[in-house]
């Protein structure tokens, strides 16, 4: 009888992403050293791409069917929706 193995990612894999990660981190910092506008424009760019990156490869959504990643996509716009709305609250008081 076989036992079914579960996704193995490379470790040459991880390490790419995990290089990536400290990259976009280095950057995040070098930005938020230059300026504050910068810091702020960085953070709305590079930090989903961050959380995608960790999503996609160490939380393995990248093998994950078409409906656990609409829920997970619904989710993270629910929450989106809500934390704009939270930003236009505190902006119009």
């Amino acid at each position: 009888m076989e036992r079914e193995q579960g996704h193995v990612v490379e470790y040459a894999v991880l390490l790419r992403v995990w290089a990536a990660l400290l990259v976009l981190t280095a950057l995040l910092l070098a930005a938020s050293r230059l300026s504050p506008a910068l810091a702020v424009l960085a953070l709305l760019t590079l930090t989903p791409l961050k959380a995608w990156l960790v999503l996609y490869f160490f939380m393995h959504l990248r093998y994950e069917g078409l409906l656990l990643k609409g829920m997970v996509l619904t989710a993270l716009s629910t929450l989106l929706v809500f934390i704009g709305m939270l930003f236009l609250d505190i902006g119009f008081r």
